[in-house]
């Protein structure tokens, strides 16, 4: 029988504070534990241990999602991804982003903040214990994915630089380098990429910074090193390779509102009751799997976050 994990709560496997101690936490012989280690990208005799094709197919159907649909395959998750900034198409980015440097790496937080900082990626992955958190992930353009994600909360950073209270919003910011992206060389879209939350959203428990999938560090085509995770939001809120998180008093134009403010609103709840203008939201194709499935009001997360939107409309404000 499966071991059914709702994604709808946060679901921790192991807390880490260094790549060391998640390689080796990865070798305890849990069914989680064969997965991630199959998946570890620096494994050596030290930390390998033997798993053959059906054990993995056996871990990874094990990893379902609260409608009973498994993890998207890794394989999947690396192959098929938005990231204008390499190409608009899905596969190409797989390809275009293989010499993508991710380390050095700094991202700087400031803004309305008591203590601004300028962070190292390997210091953040040190400062934060590291969780697994399997989320399940719905694109604007209707097709989704259940992905077994490695992160921390956005909170537990924001709460080391201290938001003083002229804080209301929180504006990301992806890296800008044409030379390594060559997507940003298109003049059609205003370039760099950038998302903003709400503060009372960028503190929610579930809202995560991510820095790997299946026990692995993020390729660079998933928004390596360092990438948002906001589950009961359009994909195109969780920004990739995030460089700034800069606090402030206004609410951040993103870049697709800037492309298309009547398709690509602020908020961008999934919202099965509110249709894109060229397309339908109430339901969604799941990469791997046959068929279509209902889409669900914030994703299926209601129960944790539509106190956040009382009183709100949500065809005004979608």
């Amino acid at each position: 029988m499966k071991n059914k994990i709702p994604s709808s709560r946060i679901t921790p496997e192991t807390f880490y504070t260094s790549r060391r101690r998640f390689i080796k936490g990865a070798l305890k012989t849990t069914a989680a534990s064969f997965l991630l280690t199959s998946c570890s990208p620096n494994a050596n005799s030290e930390n390998q241990v033997e798993t053959s094709d059906s054990n993995v197919t056996k871990v990874i159907d094990s990893l379902v999602d609260d409608q009973g649909f498994s993890a998207t395959r890794y394989e999947d998750i690396i192959s098929y991804t938005n990231f204008y900034e390499f190409s608009t198409g899905k596969t190409q980015p797989t390809k275009l982003a293989e010499d993508f440097i991710t380390s050095p790496w700094i991202v700087r937080v400031d803004g309305y903040v008591n203590n601004p900082r300028v962070f190292d990626v390997d210091e953040i992955k040190n400062l934060f214990e590291q969780e697994q958190r399997i989320y399940r992930m719905r694109c604007v353009e209707a097709w989704s994915m259940v992905i077994p994600w490695i992160g921390f909360p956005l909170k537990k950073l924001l709460d080391i630089v201290e938001p003083t209270s002229d804080a209301k919003y929180v504006r990301f910011e992806t890296i800008y380098d044409p030379q390594q992206m060559p997507g940003q060389n298109n003049p059609s879209y205003p370039w760099p990429y950038i998302e903003g939350l709400r503060m009372d959203e960028a503190m929610h428990d579930l809202t995560l910074l991510s820095t790997g999938i299946y026990g692995k560090d993020l390729t660079s085509q998933n928004g390596a090193p360092i990438r948002l995770v906001v589950p009961w939001k359009y994909g195109f809120k969780s920004i990739k390779s995030i460089v700034r998180i800069d606090l402030v008093a206004e609410m951040p134009t993103s870049l697709w509102m800037a492309v298309g403010p009547t398709e690509y609103g602020f908020h961008a709840n999934v919202n099965p009751n509110v249709d894109h203008p060229r397309w339908s939201q109430a339901t969604e194709r799941r990469i791997g799997q046959s068929g279509r499935i209902n889409t669900q009001l914030f994703n299926g997360y209601g129960e944790k976050v539509a106190y956040l939107y009382e009183g709100m409309d949500l065809k005004a404000n979608f």
